[in-house]
């Protein structure tokens, strides 16, 4: 058997080409010794004289069997020797096992093409050639127009991997690969490809990890905790509520109830009444429900429920109202949600909030970059359902006029397999734009380190996968269950390939595609951005542990620090006794925004220098200084109904307002001689009528 042994080959462009015998080892491998449906043998021989021919077996290359005029094309599986050990002084005959995956031929415009299916397979003896350039290329080229390069091919790195944009896009992509592969950078290089492509689509990233903005300096938005302004009404009730109970279960009684306030609230709020949010309210049927983006106050939401506790027929809702009121302020109150509730004056600035975030008309800044590591995690899941259900229906009501593309970073936080988990309406959000976004023109970008832990309905709708090295199986398996069986081969390499390469497979490739993607420009990089100033590790001291505190406890730099640390020493807090309360309700109906300096105009409220003294049960009491009980003088006196004040310890104290200035002489001397003429009268007469 002919099996082109040469000792020596060229490896020149000219050379890799030639198909002549004049020089049979150039291209010359093996021969089929075996085939079946989708496999094939190979046997080949290794000469003694250390030819070159073993050095061009590899696995993960694409080879070519010469049928006809045809060419099979093969990919190479699995290799062995027919011996136990390497001989270095004879020929070794080896075994090539190889995956068919089409073939090339003349079409009929005579036009060399590539074909997925194979009209004619290998026979015993049929001669196997190293695959040229020229054929790579035909196998490799999308054949349609709109096509980006983001690479070069592992094989063959003189040929760009290219991939069809408006494929990508338009039918959903994902990119998997476990931490470190560079996931992060590939997601990057996709993006600026696709602008590139199509200006005028919009992007929004949701970033658990605040690594985006770093990647798109002049293209991008950035939101984070300082900038986020999602007034609570836009809320669904579902939302709000996973914002109310922070994650936990939600108590059915209290959703009723928001469930029939908030509709009313809105009512409200539309029909201006500012002044007595207890009207007389007329029954009508009206399309305001609570899950209406419709603005409303939350100070009328806390007078319906008030209202709703002093009706006498409503006692058995009574516990459940006022844990529902406790919620409700608690959430007002919480520095952490401000971005809810910031807002001093309540306005309908929906066509703002969607103009700033989704990028409309963009201004030329077509990506916004959501940054979600500051906002708290049990509110994330309801802002990552606001965004995705905002997009999907800015698509829909656009008839398409809007084209956004969707990229969740960690994506098995929102959508994971196991049912039970994560909030539900983010999962059907992510997935209603999975089924049915491409019909409307908003698509979804899935990023995940473990696609095992992903929801399958939402990685099936993905029709595009990049997937870069996974060393856990049960990922493994995923990803080979997503990929069509005529080349369920090529993911034997997802453990072992290196860092930043990848297998690509979808509709966005004409065949499974194994390439490099290409460096990113360091200026476009991804990378961590924390807001702080890096600390070297020899200068530990000089940490600013003000700044952390009030970081921890959502403070702006333009505050007054809450706490102030001097050469190690703690000092007291200090307290702004004009500083508005988070959260606190005027007669107008309006929250006053944390930190605000100054009241609206007409407002009913605390003056400023009244002390909030509490006590343990968190309940106001009155200064201790404050006079309690006075006489016609005016001099104050103990109250006579407590003459044993005790402390919730049970100490006896004395009562700070205790006169000292009176004379005690007189009032003892009378009780004294009360007293002896008392004991000098016999006991008879004192018992006589």
């Amino acid at each position: 058997m002919d099996t082109g042994t040469t000792s020596t080959f060229d490896d020149s462009e000219e050379g890799r080409n030639r198909r002549d015998k004049a020089a049979p080892g150039n291209r010359l491998l093996g021969r089929v010794i075996g085939c079946s449906g989708s496999k094939a043998t190979v046997s080949a021989i290794a000469g003694s004289d250390g030819g070159g021919l073993a050095e061009l077996w590899s696995v993960g290359r694409l080879i070519s069997i010469s049928v006809g005029k045809n060419r099979v094309v093969a990919l190479v599986c699995s290799m062995k020797t027919n011996m136990v050990a390497w001989s270095e002084n004879d020929d070794n005959v080896m075994h090539i096992e190889v995956e068919l995956v089409g073939e090339i031929r003349t079409g009929i415009e005579g036009k060399v093409e590539f074909s997925a299916g194979i009209s004619h397979y290998p026979y015993l003896g049929a001669v196997v050639h190293r695959m040229r350039s020229s054929d790579l290329a035909v196998i490799y080229d999308p054949g349609v127009s709109e096509t980006a390069v983001i690479g070069k091919l592992t094989q063959d790195p003189s040929l760009d991997a290219l991939i069809h944009v408006p494929a990508l896009l338009s039918r959903h992509f994902a990119v998997v690969g476990t931490t470190g592969v560079g996931k992060t950078t590939a997601v990057a290089l996709l993006l600026h490809k696709a602008l590139k492509a199509d200006p005028a689509l919009r992007i929004l990233i949701l970033d658990p990890h605040n690594e985006f903005a770093a990647a798109f300096p002049t293209e991008s938005v950035v939101i984070d905790t300082d900038t986020l302004d999602l007034p609570f009404w836009l809320f669904r009730l579902e939302e709000f509520t996973e914002v109310l109970f922070r994650g936990r279960p939600a108590i059915a009684e209290e959703i009723d109830v928001l469930r029939d306030l908030i509709p009313e609230a809105k009512r409200m709020f539309k029909g201006g009444n500012h002044d007595s949010p207890l009207v007389r309210r007329t029954q009508e049927r009206s399309s305001v429900t609570a899950d209406t983006p419709v603005p409303y106050r939350v100070a009328d939401l806390l007078a319906l429920i008030d209202e709703r506790i002093g009706k006498l027929e409503g006692r058995s809702e009574k516990p459940h109202l006022r844990s529902l009121k406790v919620r409700v302020q608690a959430a007002i109150n919480d520095p952490r949600y401000e971005f809810m509730f910031s807002s001093n004056t309540i306005h309908d600035t929906i066509l703002t909030t969607i103009s700033h975030i989704f990028r409309i008309p963009g201004d030329g800044k077509p990506v916004t970059t959501f940054q979600l590591a500051g906002i708290p995690s049990e509110v994330v899941n309801s802002v990552a359902s606001i965004l995705c259900r905002m997009a999907f229906e800015i698509a829909l009501w656009s008839a398409g006029g809007v084209r956004i593309l969707v990229v969740c970073e960690e994506a098995h936080r929102y959508v994971p397999a196991d049912p039970k988990l994560g909030f539900f309406p983010t999962r059907q959000a992510i997935s209603r734009i999975a089924k049915e976004g491409r019909k409307y023109g908003v698509s979804l970008g899935v990023i995940t380190q473990r696609p095992g832990e992903l929801d399958p309905t939402i990685l099936s709708q993905c029709s595009t996968v990049f997937a870069m090295r996974l060393s856990n199986d049960h990922d493994q398996d995923i990803i080979r269950s997503a990929i069509p069986d005529s080349s369920a081969s090529t993911m034997s390499f997802l453990s072992s390939i290196g860092n930043g390469e990848a297998i690509a497979f979808g509709e966005a490739v004409a065949v499974p595609m194994r390439m490099v993607f290409e460096r990113v420009p360091e200026h476009i990089l991804p990378k961590a951005n924390s807001g702080l100033q890096p600390v070297h590790r020899n200068e530990s001291n000089n940490v600013d542990l003000r700044k952390i505190v009030m970081r921890m406890r959502h403070i702006d730099d333009a505050e007054k620090p809450a706490v102030a640390f001097s050469e190690g020493v703690e000092q007291s807090p200090s307290i702004d006794p004009t500083a508005t309360m988070p959260g606190m309700a005027t007669r107008s109906g309006e929250i006053a925004a944390p930190r605000a300096p100054a009241y609206q105009p007409g407002e009913t409220v605390r003056p400023a220098q009244e002390p909030r003294a509490q006590n343990h049960y968190g309940e106001a009491t009155r200064p201790a200084a404050e006079p309690q009980t006075q006489n016609l003088h005016g001099e104050t006196i103990r109250p006579a109904p407590e003459p044993r004040s005790q402390t919730h310890y049970g100490e006896t104290l004395r009562p700070a307002t205790e006169p000292r200035e009176q004379d005690p002489q007189a009032p003892r001397h009378e009780l004294r001689s009360i007293r002896s003429s008392l004991l000098k009268k016999p006991l008879s007469s004192l018992l006589k009528p």
